[in-house]
This record gives C-alpha cells, structure tokens and sequence, in this order.
C-alpha cells in the first residue's frame, strides 16, 4: 500500500509537471503568434502605389504634395523611393501591410501593390532566319538606324565589339535618354551605338540594403552578362571571327544591326524588382525607345495587378512595341508569363547547329551528346566510368551536389551525373574538384531529348535520356566500365529545325483563355552573342576564363531575337502600330516542316501545337511584307476589359483613362483583333447535358491591308470533326492601302471530355502572301 501510495503521489507530481509544461508551452505558442502578428504589421516592404490625378485636391500645388501628403497620412517615416508620372501616376515607398491597407483605403489611390520579384529568363541566327550573313538581304536604310531598342536587364559591358558604332550617323533627335554614370562606368562608355545607359536599383536596395560593391557595380556596368547577351542578340553590330573557343565561329550580329541600343539596369544579384522595372520601363518611354525588350518574368495575375502589363500598356498605347520572355517553364501546360494581349510573349525554338562530344564505351557503343568544352581534351585512351550514385555519401549524390562525392572513388574517372537540382556547369565543377578527369551529364525523363550545351569546366558530354539510360545501363551491368569523351566541334545542318525547346513555357493561357500564347517561338537554344568581361562563360564565381562572345539559352535568348526583328519592321514601316508590327511577326510564321509536319517538340518527340509555339516560329523576311496586318488600337483594348467584366477603377489602374463600360453593349473576349483565335469550350457536364450537346462562339476580326490592292481567299485546315467551322465573308477585297474589311468566324463545337483540345488553321492569301492564323480548342 505504501508502495502504491508512493507511486499515486509519483504520478502526480508528473501529472502536476505535465500540467506546468503544458501552460508554459501555451504560454510561448500565444506569445509567439502575438509577436509573429506583431513582426507582420511592423515589417515593411515596398509597395506600388497608383494615384488617379484626376482626384488631386486643388489645395495641392502639385502631384508631389499630394504624394507626400497621402504617404506621410500612413507613415511618418516613410519616403518615396521613386515617383512615376508617365507609366502610371503614383510612387513606390516602403510600407507596412497595416499601413499599406490603410493607404489603398484612402481617396484618389487606384491601387497599393506589393512588390513582385522577376527572374532572368535564361551567330548562326540571322543565316537560319533568313536574314543572310551580311546587310545585302536586308539593305541598311536612314530609317533603320533611326530605331532605338530599350533592353530592361543587367545592364551592358560597353567595350565589346557588339557596340561598335563605326559607319552610324548621329544619334537619333528622337533620343532623350542619357549616360548615366557610376561605378566603373563613364558617361563616355556610351556612343553612337550604345546611345543610352541608366541603372535603377531603390527598390532592390530598399530590400536588401546598399550595393556591396565588391560583388556588383552599382552602374548600367553588366557584371553578369545575361544583359549584354540579349541587348547584342537584338541590335548588335556585326562582329567576324565571333565565336566561344572557336564554336560558332563566324559573323555575330544582332537581328537589326543598324538599330541604336538603350540599357536599362534593373536586374540584380537579388533579382529583378517590380518598382525598379516600372522606372525602367517609364524612362525608356520618356527616352523615346521604339522597341523595349524584356527577357524577365514571374507569375500570372490580372492586368490591372501585373506591374509589367501595366507598364507595357502605357507603352503599345504609344506606339512601343513589347517584347518579352514566355519564361523556361516549360514543358508543363499553363506556365506561361507576360500573356497580357498587348504583350508580344516569346518561347523557344532550336537552331540548326550544334555542338557534339562524343562518348565511346568500353562495349564499343558510341553515344553523341553536346558540349562547350574547350581545355585540355582526354586521352583516346578509356577510363573508369562510374554513377555518380554509386560513388556518393548522400541519397541524392546522383546530382553531383557540392560535397557529395567521394574523392577517393571517382579520382581519375569519368562520372556520370543525373541533371537536375544544381546548375550543369556546377556539376561539373563538383566532379572536377573531386579528381575525377570527366563527365557525362544524363538527362532524366523530366528533361528527355533536350540538350543544352554549356562551357564546362572538364571534358563534358550532355546526353539525351535514351543514351543516358544506355550509359547507365552499362556501368550498372559490365564490370569494369570504362568511357572516353571526343569534342565533335561545330556541327550546321542539323534536321529537324527548328524543334521547340523543351524549357519553353507553354499555353494554355490561365489569364484569359480566350487569347493564344505564347504568341510566337524563335532561336532560343544555344545563341552565341556578346558578354561581360566580368564573369567567365559558364557564370560559375571561380570560372576566370574571359570571352566577349558567350553561348546560352532560354527564351531570354529568343525574347531579344524578336525585339530586333521588331526594330527591322520598324524601319522598314515607321508608320506601323506596336500590334501591327506583332501581327506582321505572327501572320508570317511557319509552324510546320517543308513535308507539311509540325514542328516537333523536343520534350515529347512528338508534335508541337499552337499551346506550344503560338503561331509558329518567326519569319522575318516574310513579316516585312505581311499583306494584312491585325491591327488593335486602345479602344480595342477598352472594349477587351469590358468583356473581362472590369470596372471602371480596374481600367484606369491600367490605361490611365476614365472609361466606363457601356451597359446597353455586349462585350466579347472573342472579338479583340488578335491575329490567333484561342477557344475555350465547355464539357458536357458544364453545359448540364450529356454527348452531343453542342455550343456556337462567334469571333470577329478586322484585317487592314498594307500592301497593294488585292483580294484574299479563305483557305481552312481543321484536325477535329468536333467544331463546324464557318466564315463570313469568304472573300476579302482591297481596294487601297489602309483599307479595313472585317469577317465573322462561327464555331459549332460537339461537347468532348474536359481537358480535350484540338486544332485548326484559318489563311487568307492573295497568291502572293499567306496571312496565317492558328486556331486552338480546349474543352474545360
């Protein structure tokens, strides 16, 4: 009894300490989440905010009264890191959440929006496009050197060759721009090539506090290259004996070579800020760019709370064409960005070139794969293969991760390393600090047949997933396996071309299904152009080789290729709308082979469809003369919002204009004049009946022509039986340039399961052009 009596008192002094532990961890859960609600409302970060000057009190004597005031109400501490007048009209400041909301309650704001962050989306071009090796295809014109492009990205490295300006007149007296000077950067560097240079970084600043210096220039200076690349890519002068250690040897030149460039820097080590993207994007307007190219991106939100779609707006309002990346996002469906309407939204193709490395096994079997290696080459001799994964102390030592290999097992070997988690070339660099001699990078099922070539660090072979998993297969089985890597140098001609990479981020639309996008593809796979003379080509911190010309991919590189293109057009038609310049690019477009197949998709070995490539990939000798252009004009876009169900705050968010949508009126996303038809069709389950219910859409276009008189016939090729499709009239007549006709185009569709799609493609042709547009359906 006195034992039990003992143990009942033991188990309440447990029950009693229980109990206190308890209390005590309530105690510091509520303490917590009263300190974290309170870190919340006390932690500030930038915000966007949009003023409507239409609502500015006379008491103000001007704009930045009323800002201050209005800012200075919620926030006594808080000041403005940039003020926009043109772009939008408002300022960019760091607030609370607490204190933000409380702003957008105030009278006169259309909007407070947080800041976003935007990622970096990442020769032989102008031959595959076309556009020849020299100036006489295109010939150089007056006009064409009066285009400026405006490149929004790291920033430029001023004294590459890419920036010659010998054989260009003055600067154009459209240009108001500057030469903004900094570190390592003189107001001089710019010239009558490279006539502008500006950084933005508040915001970046504003988030993690000043520039270190050490690391980065506080300067238009690119101290990363992905700047130089695209802004070289799109306007570059012509360059011979370009090349990276002799791949791609020949003449690099941008696609509009006489085109002037602007930089504007507001991508950093941090990324790329939405508050200094829109400074960029209003001092490139206010500078008199005709063309900005953006090879940048995040995700999706409506219109009228996307910074870069707002900003882009204002600038097609007045005539800039917009370029920018669909994102590397690829291959999943819907992972689209930058798909606002009056965007022009890029994905990526391949090139006709490649670079092979060789891996021959010790069975005899040979592999080729693809690589930018240009050190040491090894022996002819074999050498011990090994899997990575088997040579590792860690479960995931198949990547290759910094300090997962086992010295001492992969020493004087070839290691073959899986792709993905880690860069490629730092996979590299892993295996050669683990003394290993080589590498064979093996593409797994997410990537398949893509292979992107990169300057690695030691003798590199990237092979698709079926040499991967024969390679595998036989280190896994012989026991002794042995391999050697051969560079196969610069291969041109390769077939099929183009093929749509696999990174390309693809349709559909998750916005507004009812627009196609992307809208178009062009080079975007292994593009030699210029770069920085701070970083080595492969990007790694301890790579210190030193290259003007540098080889990457990703739409970044087939953004730039477009925005030039657009240049070229625009010299070409100084009078063309920003959408007409877009339609021209878009209605010319091939999206199938010469034996009448589409262009495949390196991902799936298959097909690719409009969801994919848009309307096709870019072909800029046929898009100087379109015929018929789709032309779109503000109004088009008012009328688009109003389909959207905006109201009337939500459309000046993004225009700046009081517009009210009119009630009477019937408003439908199917009749922007967009130069592709996107169709989202209900299921039978959303229609509430069962098979064979049917459903008819209408879309109205209007073509103006832009060439002689002529008329066009309708042509139509359609891969379902599901959709009846008709048009009316079946025949267009022009009379004079300019003229408008417009035509009706009925859908009839048979309800399928959700998730089916299917595809057509509507032409009109005079005999001598081709105006093409695809047609996509998608049941949901």
């Amino acid at each position: 009894m006195k034992m039990e009596r003992q143990a009942m008192k033991g188990k309440g002094l447990n029950l009693g300490l229980q109990l206190i532990a308890t209390v005590l961890v309530l105690c510091f859960c509520y303490t917590y989440e009263v300190a974290e609600g309170k870190s919340q409302q006390t932690t500030k970060k930038t915000y966007i905010v949009h003023m409507d000057m239409s609502k500015m009190a006379a008491t103000y004597e001007d704009h930045l009264q009323w800002y201050d005031s209005s800012l200075k109400s919620v926030s006594e501490s808080a000041d403005m890191l940039y003020t926009y007048s043109s772009i939008i009209h408002g300022f960019s400041t760091r607030l609370t959440q607490e204190e933000a909301e409380l702003l957008e309650k105030q009278s006169g704001i259309l909007s407070v929006l947080p800041e976003m962050i935007y990622k970096l989306h990442t020769t032989h071009s102008p031959e595959f496009l076309g556009l020849g090796s020299s100036d006489s295809v295109v010939p150089a014109s007056a006009s064409s050197s009066e285009v400026i492009v405006g490149v929004l990205d790291t920033g430029v490295w001023p004294e590459i060759k890419s920036f010659d300006d010998t054989g260009l007149g003055p600067v154009p007296s459209t240009w108001k721009g500057t030469c903004e000077a900094g570190k390592n950067f003189n107001s001089s560097s710019c010239n009558r090539k490279l006539i502008g240079a500006q950084y933005f970084s508040k915001g970046y600043e504003a988030a993690f506090g000043p520039i270190d210096e050490t690391m980065e220039s506080k300067s238009p200076r690119d101290d990363d290259g992905h700047g130089t690349h695209t802004a070289t890519t799109a306007a570059g002068s012509a360059v011979s004996g370009a090349s990276l250690f002799g791949y791609a040897f020949g003449t690099a030149r941008g696609m509009a070579p006489q085109a002037r460039v602007a930089a504007y820097k507001v991508c950093w080590l941090g990324g790329c800020f939405s508050s200094d993207i829109l400074a960029g994007m209003e001092k490139a307007v206010a500078d008199g760019v005709n063309v900005i190219s953006m090879s940048i991106g995040g995700g999706m939100s409506d219109y009228n709370r996307d910074t870069v779609a707002i900003g882009a707006f204002r600038a097609v309002a007045q005539g800039i064409l917009v370029s920018c990346s669909a994102g590397n996002s690829g291959p999943s469906p819907g992972s689209l960005t930058n798909v606002a309407p009056w965007i022009t939204t890029v994905g990526a193709g391949t090139l006709d070139r490649d670079f092979p490395a060789y891996v021959s096994l010790g069975n005899g079997k040979n592999y080729s794969g693809i690589s930018l290696y240009s050190g040491k080459p090894l022996s002819d001799s074999l050498v011990p293969l090994v899997y990575a994964g088997n040579v590792s102390n860690s479960t995931s030592g198949n990547l290759c991760m910094t300090g997962t290999l086992v010295p001492s097992q992969v020493a004087g070997k070839i290691v073959i390393c899986d792709r993905g988690s880690n860069s490629r070339v730092q996979k590299g660099l892993v295996v050669k600090d683990s003394g290993a001699l080589g590498m064979i990078l093996a593409n797994t099922e997410l990537y398949g047949e893509e292979l992107v070539a990169d300057a690695h660090v030691l003798p590199t072979s990237t092979v698709g997933q079926r040499a991967a998993d024969a390679i595998k297969n036989y280190a896994f089985t012989d026991p002794k396996p042995t391999a050697t890597i051969a560079s196969g140098g610069t291969k041109l001609g390769v077939e099929p071309s183009p093929v749509l990479a696999a990174f390309s981020s693809r349709g559909p639309n998750l916005v507004t299904p009812e627009v196609l996008k992307p809208d178009l593809i062009a080079p975007g796979v292994n593009i030699l152009a210029g770069w920085t003379g701070a970083a080595g080509p492969s990007g790694l911190t301890r790579d210190t080789r030193h290259v003007s010309f540098n080889i990457i991919s990703g739409t970044s590189m087939s953004c730039p290729h477009v925005s030039g293109l657009a240049a070229l057009i625009k010299g070409a038609h100084q009078d063309w709308s920003a959408a007409a310049i877009k339609s021209a690019l878009m209605t010319t477009a091939y999206a199938t082979y010469k034996n009448g197949e589409n262009i495949l998709d390196v991902a799936t070995g298959q097909p690719s469809t409009p969801f994919d490539f848009g309307a096709g990939h870019v072909n800029p000798m046929a898009a100087l003369d379109p015929g018929l252009v789709y032309d779109a004009s503000v109004d088009d876009y008012l009328s688009f919002f109003c389909a959207l169900n905006y109201s009337a705050a939500d459309i000046k968010q993004i225009t700046n204009e009081d517009f009210t949508c009119d009630s009477s009126k019937k408003y439908s996303l199917g009749d922007l004049n967009y130069p592709s038809f996107s169709v989202p069709l209900e299921t039978a389950s959303g229609k509430g009946g069962g098979a064979g219910v049917t459903s008819t859409v209408k879309y109205t276009r209007t073509l103006t022509n832009v060439g002689a008189p002529a008329t066009y016939k309708l042509s139509m090729t359609s891969k379902t039986q599901s959709v009846k499709i008709s048009v009316e009239p079946e025949s267009l007549s022009f009379a004079k340039e300019n003229e408008k006709k417009s035509y009706t185009v009925t859908f009839t569709a048979t309800s399928m399961p959700s998730g089916t799609s299917s595809f057509a493609h509507l032409e009109w042709s005079d005999g001598k052009h081709v105006v093409g547009s695809p047609i996509a359906f998608s049941w949901t």
